[in-house]
């Protein structure tokens, strides 16, 4: 079974970052800049795809007011990215560091992961579809973000004495395992309907033991195969 907190993966799932109506004041032009980037990526397909004045229109600014934050739009996918990626990596390497039984830290991971990408969907929308077909820049960023993640994760199980029998170069391939097994999931989960709880679970729970079998894997590996 997994946890109740999951519940909040299906109410997050339907709460969208809307801007309120109106003109944005000076403080908030940032936050309804990056907020009309990301509708529009939604509705139209891909960040590139975008114009300047479409942004500015969708945001309800002047082009001029672009230019006070951004310095082009690449520079804007730049921020997306980085508000994508940094508060995650925080929160995965806290769960890591608890001092949790293995499963417990599996099962955590799982559904702080996903429950992050849910409460944001409009950024993993961004990365999903700006990881293969954006900007070299913004490609560049995404990719940059993934080793990230991959390096952590592989200090963090160099520090498991279980796996002391592993090599550091098998434990980053293990931990791309584990990455890319939490990517291919986060499209999946983006893919499932708002309004369908149950098909959230079963993503949820295909995850979960798609990792715990990469983990029973991991533990019976010698680096000299």
């Amino acid at each position: 079974m997994l946890s109740n907190e999951f519940e909040g993966l299906r109410m997050a799932t339907s709460t969208r970052q809307k801007r309120s109506g109106g003109r944005p004041g000076r403080g908030q032009t940032r936050r309804s800049l990056l907020d009309a980037a990301l509708e529009l990526v939604e509705e139209k397909g891909n960040f590139s795809s975008l114009s300047l004045r479409e942004v500015t229109k969708r945001a309800g600014v002047v082009p001029t007011a672009f230019y006070r934050h951004f310095q082009d739009m690449d520079a804007m996918g730049l921020t997306l990215v980085d508000e994508s990626f940094s508060r995650l990596r925080q929160m995965m390497r806290e769960i890591r560091h608890q001092g949790m039984p293995t499963e417990q830290i599996i099962r955590s991971s799982v559904e702080t992961y996903f429950g992050y990408v849910t409460e944001h969907a409009l950024h993993f929308q961004f990365v999903s579809r700006e990881l293969f077909g954006g900007a070299q820049p913004i490609r560049n960023a995404i990719r940059q973000e993934i080793r990230l993640f991959t390096s952590e994760l592989a200090t963090d199980l160099s520090r498991f004495p279980m796996l002391n029998h592993i090599g550091s170069e098998d434990l980053q391939m293990i931990a791309g395992l584990m990455v890319n097994n939490m990517i291919a999931g986060t499209q999946q989960m983006l893919e499932v309907p708002a309004d369908a709880p149950e098909e959230q679970r079963q993503a949820l729970a295909t995850t979960e033991k798609q990792m715990r079998l990469i983990v029973l894997g991991m533990v019976q590996w010698r680096s000299h195969q």
